[in-house]
């Protein structure tokens, strides 16, 4: 699906739920998840997302032209570390949000004025046609501009970037029924409180109302940029039926391709991606790299976990000779790391790969699964913080995986070949005897070799999986001194 209509299909769930009355309402950190309650104990009732047809008809790229009036921006000239300005209502996004600023205790309604936008070509309407969304502007690269660092905007989507970043993979408030045959369901935020920011501080508190057939759920969200853009989450979730398939910390990005997988790829770019791996830090502490690829067919693999410490998609790749993309910029896409708070039980971490042949496809998702259902009618809450980064925040001496390449190998054989460096392999002895743990859950693993790469100050490692009667293998490697690790554990799934 494409990465706009992704995060649209479902702005469609959105229920106008909330009070638009004039007069400030009292509000606090229990007022929405008391609304999020009592939206989950009636029935879901579908929204309106009528529009007068000149904004309904609207394609993509037209409704990227209506522009706010960044002179208008909530909080502009208050000396205020933070502005917001919002989105019109169209094309695709064509569910209503509501809009609140809180300050002193008190929620007050943000009215819709069509004199905000600029409409160029397209007919002003005359109707309170209210907002899509919005985007948080703050003085991330230089202390004289607000940049814009984070957009809440279709669906239960949102993004953000870190100093020196450009956007790239979104996060969600929450997912139900990815990848499942009988269809996904998207639940959407209906409205928003934004929290007044404080003079001199770096932090907003933005709190969500998200709503969809299956649940409501309320998400506060304190946000501090930086180099690493931190969202520090808490999120409440009420199901009204239960839940099989959640999707908590849902994080959707693209991987088209890269020189370890270009199969029918016949572009001039060496690579073509938001993110090329899923990292995992286990309850147990084991450091695991799983390189993700865009697969013949849908791939979904299950990672099992108890207290996990974090998971993220990456963007290891940082130079633009990794890319030779000049307007898109892929080098400098952010990583996003999730680490929960608390302890989360047991469940999996889920990855899922989808098919894409267009790079304005969002077709990897990840997320964290529960083993137990969630059921009708009872109340779970999950803490959890974001990194939107360069690389996870997490301290290791470990070396990495940087690339995964793979080719033909002899006799029916494939060929797979890895580089790691930098941790524990940062200055190894070229004379050091390293060891190799390699296994396979099918096939046959041959010919396993190891030895130094000056290139990078790290070290290769090259092995065959003899695939016998397999159409797939789940492949495992770990390069060691004696028993001590000396690189993380990377995995790999392969299909015929």
């Amino acid at each position: 699906m494409q990465r706009r209509q992704l995060m649209a299909t479902a702005a469609a769930l959105a229920v106008p739920c909330v009070s638009r009355a004039a007069d400030p309402a009292p509000f606090d950190a229990q007022t929405v998840r008391g609304m999020a309650r009592a939206l989950a104990a009636k029935g879901y009732e579908a929204p309106d997302t009528r529009l007068p047809d000149p904004l309904a008809k609207l394609s993509y790229d037209d409704y990227r032209t209506i522009r706010f009036d960044a002179g208008q921006s909530l909080w502009r000239g208050r000396g205020l570390p933070f502005e917001a300005q919002f989105f019109h209502r169209g094309s695709i996004f064509g569910a209503k949000v509501d809009l609140f600023e809180v300050a002193e205790g008190r929620a007050q309604p943000l009215r819709y004025r069509p004199e905000q936008f600029g409409f160029g070509a397209i007919p002003p309407p005359d109707a309170d046609l209210g907002y899509a969304g919005f985007r948080l502007h703050a003085p991330l690269n230089r202390p004289d501009y607000f940049d814009e660092v984070a957009v809440f905007l279709g669906a239960s989507y949102f993004r953000a970037v870190g100093r020196g970043l450009l956007y790239g993979l979104s996060a969600r408030g929450l997912s139900i029924k990815t990848a499942d045959p009988g269809g996904e369901e998207f639940p959407a935020f209906t409205a928003f409180w934004l929290e007044r920011p404080q003079p001199g501080t770096n932090s907003i508190v933005v709190t969500g109302l998200i709503d969809s057939p299956s649940a409501a759920a309320a998400m506060r969200c304190a946000i501090r940029p930086g180099d690493d853009t931190i969202f520090d989450i808490e999120l409440t979730l009420f199901p009204r039926d239960d839940i099989a398939q959640p999707g908590i910390a849902t994080m959707t990005s693209m991987f088209m391709f890269d020189p370890g997988d270009r199969a029918g790829a016949d572009d001039y770019r060496r690579a073509v991606h938001d993110s090329d791996g899923l990292m995992m830090l286990t309850g147990r502490g084991e450091e695991l790299w799983r390189p993700i690829s865009n697969p013949q067919t849908l791939q979904v693999s299950s990672f099992v976990d108890t207290s996990p410490r974090g998971f993220g998609l990456m963007q290891r790749k940082r130079s633009l000779r990794d890319f030779e993309d000049l307007e898109a910029r892929y080098e400098k896409r952010p990583s996003l790391w999730v680490e929960p708070i608390g302890d989360w039980g047991e469940g999996v971490v889920q990855l899922v790969e989808i098919p894409t042949k267009d790079e304005v496809h969002d077709n990897i998702v990840a997320f964290w699964r529960p083993k137990q259902p969630l059921r009708a009618k009872s109340e779970h809450n999950f803490t959890y913080r974001l990194h939107w980064a360069v690389g996870a925040p997490t301290r290791s001496t470990l070396a990495r995986f940087t690339d995964t390449r793979s080719g033909a190998g002899g006799a029916g054989a494939r060929l797979f070949v890895l580089d790691a460096s930098g941790g524990a392999l940062k200055g190894l002895a070229a004379d050091a005897k390293p060891r190799l743990a390699i296994g396979t859950d099918r096939g046959k693993i041959q010919n396993p070799v190891a030895y130094p790469n000056p290139d990078q100050d790290g070290w290769r490692i090259a092995f065959e999986l003899l695939p016998e009667d397999a159409r797939a293998a789940e492949l495992r490697v770990q390069l060691l001194l004696g028993d001590t690790p000396l690189t993380e554990t990377w995995i790999r799934r392969w299909t015929a």
